[in-house]
């Protein structure tokens, strides 16, 4: 089981993980139309560090909670 001081900790190391996944993205639209391949391998990653990060965020809560 991890404690709350540890998930608080992955937290906000994926915090840090999703920001620059957006950034990424966001650089790839700016390069667009030049770097279009990338489209799909970009967003996958940063739709999976968001989705990683937001189950992170509730397990915080629930063991805030406790």
């Amino acid at each position: 089981m991890v404690n709350l001081d540890e998930q608080l900790k992955i937290v906000r190391k994926l915090q840090f993980r999703a920001a620059s996944a957006k950034l990424e993205l966001h650089d790839l639209a700016e390069d667009l139309p030049v770097r279009w391949t990338y489209i799909k391998v970009v967003a996958e990653k940063t739709f999976d560090v968001f989705a990683e990060l937001d189950a992170a965020r509730k397990r915080l809560s629930i063991s805030e909670k406790s």
